[in-house]
């Protein structure tokens, strides 16, 4: 009985291991995601600044 049970016990430890390591490497995709946005939207908003992009023809 006592075996089963730590058998049980350490899958249950394995799942939830599994599960830390899946949303920790979503959590670091979602993260380089909001990065690389950030960054996009800063070089857009220089880019429209400075007139290197022309935004007024998408204001119509």
């Amino acid at each position: 009985m006592f075996l089963a049970l730590q058998k049980e016990q350490w899958a249950i430890v394995k799942f939830i291991e599994q599960e830390t390591d899946r949303i920790d490497a979503l959590f670091s995709k979602v993260r380089d995601s909001i990065d690389k946005l950030s960054e996009y939207r800063t070089a857009l908003i220089s880019a429209a600044v400075t007139g290197k992009i022309d935004v007024r023809k998408e204001v119509a």
